[in-house]
This record gives structure tokens, C-alpha cells and sequence, in this order.
């Protein structure tokens, strides 16, 4: 719902851009998965042909950045994903999580960063109890083009 209240809040011009791309990102989807649709239920698909879906469309930048500068035009509204994407993170038994941000070539200072203490165990837990009341309202987890697409349909 943040990414869909956040879309419909840009910009005519800037939320047609974020839309176009999303709608480009959808197609190449369907084409890998051609059973699979609106509402783009991630938790509908097995890990294997999730994992392959994300491969394969490694190179596919998120539809809500801006093409010319890289920002996220959400920012204030990104999923927890996007929130943890990078973030490298000592978990509380000690293990370290290595940052792979996908943009570290751009501000290769990021990279150098030192991990910060996280309960990624007591997150996860909090977030799959989170995902949990949400589905049985209604909700599914999906992509930022899935949510995207809602907001296009909602209208």
C-alpha cells in the first residue's frame, strides 16, 4: 500500500515514467512465467522460480528509480527490502552479512562501511507476522511493478 499511495503521489509526468517501466518489467515476467499475474504474488511461487525470476531479470533496474539520476523516487515509502538491500550486518550470533547493494559501484565508499549490529532473526519473525496479517486482509507480497500496477488499476 506505501508503494501505491507513494506512485500515485509523484508527478504526472515522473509517475507515467515509473508506470511505463514497471509495465516493461511486467511483460518480461509474463514472458518467463507466463501462469503468473496480477497480483504478482510472490509467496505463490516456489523459491527455485522465484530465485530464477530474479536472475533473470538482474539487469532490470527498479522501476520507481529515476532513469537519469539512480534515486529512488519512493524513498520514504520503499519496502523493508529496499530498506535492508546493501546494508551490511552483524547478526546477534556473531555472523556477518555482507553488503550487496547493487549500487555500490556508484558510491564505492559504501562498500567500505563498517557492518552494524541487527537482529535479523527478531526482524524476520516480526515481518513474516507482519506479511501474515496483511495476507489474511487481503494483501499479497509482490514486486514494486506488481505494486505498481495496482495503483494503475485502483484508479
Amino acid at each position: 500500500m506505501l508503494v501505491h499511495a507513494a506512485v500515485a503521489a509523484l508527478t504526472p509526468t515522473v509517475r507515467e515514467g515509473v508506470r511505463d517501466r514497471a509495465g516493461t518489467q511486467l511483460e518480461a515476467m509474463r514472458a518467463r512465467l507466463p501462469d503468473w499475474g496480477a497480483p504478482w504474488d510472490v509467496a505463490a511461487l516456489d523459491e527455485a522460480t522465484f530465485d530464477d525470476l530474479v536472475a533473470a531479470l538482474a539487469g532490470a533496474p527498479c522501476p520507481a528509480l529515476d532513469p537519469a539520476s539512480g534515486a529512488c523516487l519512493i524513498h520514504e515509502s520503499r519496502p523493508s527490502t529496499c530498506r535492508l538491500m546493501g546494508m551490511s550486518v552483524v547478526t546477534v550470533d556473531g555472523g556477518v552479512l555482507e553488503n550487496a547493494c547493487p549500487i555500490q559501484d556508484a558510491f564505492p565508499g559504501y562498500a567500505e562501511l563498517p557492518p552494524v549490529a541487527f537482529d535479523l532473526e527478531a526482524m524476520e519473525e516480526a515481518l513474516e507476522e507482519q506479511d501474515a496479517a496483511a495476507h489474511a486482509e487481503g494483501w499479497v507480497m509482490t514486486t514494486i511493478a506488481g505494486a505498481v500496477a495496482a495503483e494503475i488499476r485502483d484508479q
